[in-house]
């Protein structure tokens, strides 16, 4: 039967790596900027960097529970062996809703490029033909992702060669003021971390990496290092052209510091680059949702039917077209807005299980157990830094997916592995 097939590894380093900065280097970076330095203000780098240390020490966590259970699924099947059933299930939870929220925010950030007037048409159609590419196979997907990650990597590289070669550019406008509060500087942290959760992308696909063990430590840090280094140098420049001001008002800040540079000729190329840096993150995303979604379906915690794997292309193709399904539809009806903060919620909690998971690794003190730590209270400080909106909403979320959990039984996460 179908739902007894394994998935085929056939992604190595270079491939993960690239898979990784198709998730992270993404529409966060265009768009997560400005309302980040409303928050912190001139402080915007030092929220940067705080989300930069918590990502650091979540993907430690994360290399180092995927090399040892190199399994799809993520966060889910990590918390599920060291911390049991219901805390593996509260992390699949977290992902499967916080991403499907990610995954429509890329969708309308791709609309909102593309053809503004008609976003939400076009976010549906980029949902239909990445759920295409998805389902015919991983390696595909990986192709696809070289593409994107070149044409977005070249796209900043330009915007901060433009920034820092006009004369709008200040290095005065990248000192510290009084213009930022502790609880800013940590909902700025909070916000950008949306920019980064997609390192882990690379562990959800952990069945389809060859040699997982060596290749999964490997690759996760060479993907957040990258990214981390294209963040700063893109921060960077366009808050010495704009100022922390100009920067949290501008709705698309990297478009409009090249106006502010007087390069009117790369606003368009901004534009598409941030619709194509949407595409992959899209990709990516429906990617991790899916295989997260197939592990929790082999425990019983999804329907069955969802963790079949097509006997050709070795995909999770029914996790995979009801995935896509669910985000057409709420990238037909979201606000891209509160995705945001919502979906940084439910991965906070996710990255904070998986650190939870990592602290149980050792017996003792550590640089493991001090960097899982770091990562847990980190995770749950910048969670409950976030608007308070998205607070309520996610920890609502949770509740409901607790209740389901107690409603239906425990003991599914045993009987499921009765396979």
């Amino acid at each position: 039967m179908a739902e007894t097939l394994t998935l085929r590894r056939s992604l190595g380093v270079f491939d993960a790596v690239v898979i990784g900065l198709g998730s992270m280097v993404g529409a966060g970076i265009f768009a997560a900027l400005g309302p980040a330095a409303g928050a912190a203000g001139s402080w915007l780098l030092i929220g940067l960097a705080l989300a930069g240390a918590v990502a650091y020490c979540n993907a430690m966590a994360s290399a180092r529970l995927a090399a040892r259970y190199p399994a799809s699924g993520g966060t889910y099947v990590y918390g599920r062996e060291r911390l049991g059933p219901f805390w593996g299930y509260l992390a699949g939870w977290a992902f499967i809703v916080g991403k499907t929220a990610s995954c429509a925010a890329m969708a309308l950030t791709v609309g909102a490029y593309v053809w503004p007037g008609q976003a939400h048409a076009v976010a549906v159609a980029a949902v239909v033909a990445l759920t295409a590419v998805n389902y015919g196979g991983v390696q595909k997907s990986a192709l696809v992702t070289r593409s994107i990650v070149a044409v977005v990597l070249a796209v900043l590289a330009a915007v901060v060669v433009s920034s820092l070669g006009s004369g709008a550019a200040d290095a005065g406008r990248l000192e510290l003021g009084g213009d930022a509060s502790p609880g800013g500087v940590l909902q700025a942290a909070g916000l950008l971390f949306f920019a980064f959760a997609g390192y882990a992308r690379i562990a959800t696909l952990g069945e389809e990496v060859r040699d997982p063990e060596r290749t999964i430590p490997r690759a996760i840090p060479l993907a957040l290092g990258i990214a981390l280094v294209v963040y700063v140098c893109v921060a960077v420049s366009v808050l010495s052209v704009l100022g922390s001001g100009r920067l949290a008002e501008a709705s698309a800040p990297l478009a409009e510091a090249m106006r502010a540079a007087g390069v009117e000729w790369m606003v368009p190329v901004v534009r598409v680059g941030a619709a194509v840096a949407a595409l992959g993150s899209l990709l990516a995303l429906i990617l991790g949702v899916s295989r997260t979604t197939l592990a929790m379906a082999r425990d019983g915690h999804l329907p069955r039917t969802l963790a079949a794997v097509h006997p050709r292309f070795r995909v999770p193709h029914h996790a995979e077209l009801v995935v896509g399904l669910v985000v057409a539809v709420v990238a037909a009806t979201a606000d891209l807005r509160g995705a945001i903060g919502f979906s940084s919620f439910g991965v906070l909690v996710y990255y904070a299980i998986a650190n939870a998971s990592a602290w149980t690794l050792m017996s003792r003190l550590s640089s493991v157990r001090v960097l899982a730590g770091c990562g847990l209270a980190g995770c749950l400080v910048l969670a409950f830094s976030l608007p308070l909106s998205s607070v309520l909403a996610g920890a609502c979320v949770l509740a409901a997916g607790a209740v389901l959990y107690a409603v239906r039984g425990g003991s599914w996460g045993e009987k499921g592995r009765e396979r």
